[in-house]
């Protein structure tokens, strides 16, 4: 059974340069995580709710990007197991992937270069501002190839800050919130000083843009967004791509 870490983080415990490519970071993962972005759980939840609805009732196969040591697994392994699905989680790195705890089974694996197969369920979570800029667009690209009829993809992410004022005002929530957490100024400051170069927000309109059909919208909280695109019936799906499978 895994087991969330509670313990309070060291400013030991965060890279001059942030990586998932370190034991320190994988191992105090959880209490990071949920530390630095307090909405953790509840978008985990909501993520769950969508995806459970579009895992059919026996097999299927659910995808989940940039996985780390498993959360969304876990939080759907109820109808992973029951249902049969093959939950198949990806991610990059190995010390991630040795953390690894849910129904199902990682690959240690680009998500840029991955060969994705039929699905059903595709999610993102927290993954794609990691991704190299010019690979994003491959990805989802990759993703619309392989989709089967009526199969969805889910994605939760950092938005590009909007200009003027509203800017300021999102951006201090997300430290107000870091805050109240417990996390110190000086863990705050570290985390985000790390991130130069390494995580790069989406631009929520790009996203949309290379999403099927009309992306609908289910998660907000300062910068960061929730939304989901279903892929289309199998007569539309034949007249948009074209063949039929």
């Amino acid at each position: 059974m895994h087991k969330k870490t509670t313990r309070a983080e060291d400013i030991r415990t965060i890279p001059e340069e942030w990586t998932f490519k370190a034991d320190e970071v994988a191992e105090n993962f959880d209490a990071h995580v949920r530390s630095q972005l307090p909405w953790y759980d509840l978008a985990t939840r909501a993520v769950a709710h969508i995806a459970r609805h579009y895992i059919p009732p026996s097999g299927g196969l659910v995808y989940d990007l940039g996985a780390s040591n498993g959360n969304i697994g876990r939080a759907l392994a109820k109808e992973i197991v029951g249902r049969g699905a093959d939950y198949v989680a990806i991610d990059d790195s190995e010390e991630m992937v040795a953390k690894f705890d849910a129904p199902g089974r990682i690959v240690c694996a680009d998500v840029s270069e991955f060969e994705f197969e039929p699905f059903d369920v595709a999610i993102c979570f927290l993954c794609m501002m990691f991704v190299p800029l010019a690979k994003r667009g491959k990805v989802l690209a990759n993703l619309n190839r392989a989709a089967k009829p009526g199969a969805v993809i889910i994605v939760v992410d950092k938005d590009l800050a909007p200009t003027g004022y509203p800017s300021v005002v999102l951006h201090r929530m997300t430290l107000a919130m870091k805050a109240e957490a417990g996390v110190s100024p000086e863990l705050i400051v570290a985390k985000e000083m790390s991130l130069g170069g390494i995580q790069r927000p989406t631009d929520l309109r790009d996203i949309r843009d290379l999403l099927p059909w009309k992306p609908v919208d289910f998660f907000r909280f300062g910068e960061f967004y929730g939304i989901f695109a279903e892929f289309p019936s199998q007569q539309a799906y034949v007249q948009v791509r074209g063949y039929n499978e």
